[in-house]
């Protein structure tokens, strides 16, 4: 198994926690990059027993976003290798075939947000602040992300502005599925992770896969490929076992077959 040096990942009950650990803000550079691709792609590998990952951050923050060492040195001519590793960490995360919870505390600046926003789900705990400060940096980047979480508007207010918005704030429009006093964000986001667990390995697989391919399709075409999916799941021994035990009124037993 591959070791990581910014990423420190653990199992337990079906939940796969990965921390981002560079202080002293665990920004991420290109190194740190390539970790994330490398563990979201290769889920199962590092994650076997995994069937929903929790992605949070060591310390005070979650992200403070992009490492600007490397802004300093960035051209024309290198500029477009380097976004290469960014977007592919994100793609890592958004295609990543089981479910991803942010778990966000202290800020998510930039690359923080975009990281936020690649994942199904955001819990955060009070106080946590998020931005987009490109602008300020010389960089584009994390509008798109921040879409997910929240209305144009806002996205062009702190695309423009560069200012922190607390998650307070952020978590009238729909998009933090809840906010938590910072000692109970782990335990908030395990239970959530938890309630999803429950859940054929299967199911959640194909829900994940469901939910991606559809996000921007139109009603039709979205609820037809929905369906397609429906009836590939009547294959699977879960499905059956899914219906059995509700019949039988028992906990089911999923095999993952």
């Amino acid at each position: 198994m591959l070791e990581f040096e910014f990423l420190d990942v653990r199992t337990t009950n079906r939940v796969a926690t990965v921390t981002m650990n560079r202080p002293p803000v665990n920004a991420v550079g290109v190194p740190m990059y390539d970790e994330i691709k490398a563990l979201f792609s290769e889920i199962e590998r590092h994650a076997p027993q995994a069937r929903v990952v929790i992605l949070t951050g060591a310390g005070k923050h979650f992200c403070g976003g992009n490492d600007l060492d490397e802004f300093l040195t960035m051209n024309p001519e290198n500029a477009a290798e380097r976004m290469r590793h960014v977007r592919e960490a994100f793609w890592s995360i958004y295609d990543c075939p089981l479910p991803v919870i942010a778990a966000v505390h202290g800020v998510a600046v930039g690359t923080g947000l975009a990281l936020a926003g690649s994942c199904d789900m955001v819990v955060a705990a009070e106080g946590a602040r998020f931005s987009l400060p490109e602008i300020q940096v010389g960089a584009m980047g994390g509008a798109k992300h921040a879409s997910r979480l929240v209305p144009q508007a806002l996205v062009r207010r702190m695309h423009f502005t560069g200012d922190m918005v607390p998650v307070e704030e952020l978590a009238r429009y729909g998009g933090i599925d809840n906010v938590v006093p910072g000692d109970q964000l782990l335990v908030a986001a395990t239970e959530l992770a938890q309630r999803i667990a429950r859940h054929s390995p299967v199911a959640i697989r194909m829900a994940k896969r469901s939910l991606n391919h559809i996000e921007y399709m139109g009603l039709k075409d979205g609820y037809a490929f929905e369906q397609s999916l429906t009836g590939e799941l009547s294959g699977y021994d879960d499905a059956k076992e899914a219906v059995t035990a509700f019949f039988e009124r028992r906990e089911p037993q999923y095999t993952g077959k």
